[in-house]
């Protein structure tokens, strides 16, 4: 079997990612695990047991959430010190990520039991690997905001004043008023948008943050179902030229993000296509786009177009 190239100790605590819609993103080794396990410790035991029936699985159940995490962990604890084996799955993707099971991981390592990690669907990793940031060095995941008030205002100015990759979760009834926060903030940068991940009616869109709230505006569908951003990140600011200062509106518009990506374009293509591509992806004016670029060329000794 697939799954039995690898050693499956007793006691430990296996942590096993879940399908986040799709089931059959379910993987072999995760399958292989949950039939092994003495126990499946789960967020929500009816959606548990309807991943495992789907699977022909019976294995006992035990409920531990995010009330009751501490108190249950006790329980898992007393399990793995009489030699089990114990799963834990929350809902759909990874424990301990925006999900439960943090706690209980921490509980397990400072009783010195084994953890063993059984990767498989993540929304955030999946939402990432659909965005095609081109500048990211690294990312933040920061999950979901503040739902109101002063700290959700501060997360956003936080959010579209740092020039990293973000990914962030929003939920259904707050995705427009989302739109309408980035776009107040940060309204040229480029965004993700994952709609329905894995799910018969998935959505993705990379367009620019000011336009967001128009593409959610297309269709009544599009404000339903569970949302992933990646807000993508920011060039390093470009210094002046001290020689020839450049136009104001010229300057706000190309001296982050969109000049780093016409940068990039221009290495490849010739400069009308690279321009108009750069105004597409981060919605910065294409004629003002154009103007940079000729500076630049004209400063680097290149043939007029």
């Amino acid at each position: 079997m697939a799954a039995g190239g690898q050693d499956y100790p007793a006691p430990a605590l296996y942590v096993v990612a879940t399908p986040i819609g799709n089931l059959a993103d379910l993987s072999l080794r995760a399958l292989h695990v949950l039939g092994l396990v003495d126990v499946v410790a789960c967020e929500d035991s009816r959606v548990t047991r309807g991943l495992l029936r789907h699977f022909a699985i019976d294995r006992p159940l035990l409920a531990l959430h995010q009330h009751n995490e501490r108190e249950a962990a006790a329980d898992v604890l007393r399990r793995l010190a009489a030699g089990a084996r114990v799963a834990y799955a929350s809902d759909a993707g990874t424990p301990a990520i925006s999900d439960p099971g943090a706690a209980l991981v921490q509980a397990v390592t400072a009783a010195g039991f084994r953890i063993v990690p059984i990767p498989g669907a993540s929304s955030m990793t999946a939402a990432l690997s659909v965005a095609g940031d081109a500048l990211t060095n690294g990312f933040r995941f920061c999950g979901f905001a503040p739902s109101k008030g002063a700290a959700r205002q501060r997360a956003w100015d936080e959010a579209c004043a740092s020039a990293d990759t973000q990914v962030w979760l929003e939920a259904p009834h707050r995705i427009a008023a989302l739109a309408d926060e980035w776009a107040a903030r940060c309204g040229s940068r480029p965004v993700t948008l994952c709609r329905e991940l894995t799910k018969q009616f998935e959505s993705v869109a990379t367009l620019p943050v000011s336009q967001l709230r128009l593409w959610l505006q297309a269709g009544a569908e599009r404000s339903r179902g569970e949302f992933v951003l990646v807000l993508h990140a920011l060039a390093p600011q470009q210094p002046a030229d001290i020689a020839d200062p450049p136009d104001t509106a010229l300057h706000a518009a190309c001296t982050t993000a969109p000049a780093r990506v016409l940068d990039l374009l221009l290495a490849e293509l010739p400069l009308k296509q690279a321009v108009a591509l750069a105004a597409a992806i981060s919605g910065a004016p294409r004629n003002a786009l154009y103007e940079f670029a000729l500076k630049r060329r004209h400063a680097a000794g290149g043939p007029e177009p």
